[in-house]
């Protein structure tokens, strides 16, 4: 077994509270035009407005604001130009932090990015200063409560899997490759393996175990990034414990 990704597990942990957070659509929206802008407008053959698509249903977003957001992207209703961004920097304690973004004025959103970085305690780096501590891969998190370990990995491996790591109290971690990531994503499906996460993301290859202050602090960091409209993912190395997270949450 490899090292997981803990980061995933925290936001995991924090799915049921972020879900409830009102900047869903606005998001959503922004993957569905940039995706068809950059693909087509059709989710048969644009893998990234397919996966759009589906986080629009499952947020129960209206088919009319679905249809919109496509053809603003198309070209085929007017709409605002959104560009693509990645900030770097660190976070309290030294931890990794990679935050991207899509945005219609990207020198107002950089200027925002960098208050929130410091507002908490870290700093927005150049470029690159952290980028080289992650590797992209697929990630698939499936409850431990639906299957046994022995299982789940005979599946998983004989889908094609990379690993499975069991760390985490509550979750299984299924890492891929990225270009077999959708092969083994589509083996899962039809073996009707239920999961809670599926996609290709960024995993550290080390992580910084923050507690006490310095973890309320992370937090609060990410809470502010997550709560912006700009921001459409954030990952970090950062490593904090259910039993630290669920401290933080009661304060």
């Amino acid at each position: 077994m490899s090292g997981h990704s803990k980061w995933a597990s925290i936001k995991h942990k924090k799915a049921a509270t972020d879900a409830k957070k009102g900047k869903v659509f606005t998001r959503i929206i922004r993957e569905l035009t940039m995706a068809a802008k950059a693909g087509g407008g059709d989710p048969a053959g644009n893998a990234s407005l397919r996966k759009a698509v589906d986080d629009a249903k499952s947020a129960n977003m209206p088919q009319d604001n679905i249809k919109k957001a496509i053809q603003r992207g198309t070209g085929e209703l007017p709409g605002v130009i959104y560009e693509e961004c990645t900030y770097e920097g660190y976070g309290p304690g030294g931890v990794a932090i990679i935050v991207e973004v899509t945005t219609e004025n990207k020198n107002r959103t950089s200027n925002e990015i960098r208050k929130v970085f410091s507002k908490h305690g870290g700093n927005m780096g150049e470029s690159g200063c952290v980028g080289w501590m992650f590797k992209k891969k697929g990630l698939i998190e499936v409850l431990k409560k639906d299957y046994k370990e022995e299982e789940l990995m005979d599946i998983a491996l004989e889908a094609g899997a990379s690993d499975i790591a069991s760390d985490d109290e509550e979750i299984y971690e299924i890492t891929t490759d990225t270009v077999t990531f959708a092969e083994v994503k589509k083996k899962l499906d039809d073996r009707k393996v239920g999961y809670t996460f599926a996609e290709v993301t960024l995993i550290p290859q080390t992580y910084i175990k923050l507690t006490g202050r310095e973890a309320e602090q992370m937090m609060a960091l990410v809470d502010e990034m997550e709560e912006h409209d700009d921001v459409k993912n954030l990952h970090s190395n950062v490593d904090i414990s259910k039993k630290e997270m669920e401290r933080i949450s009661n304060l």
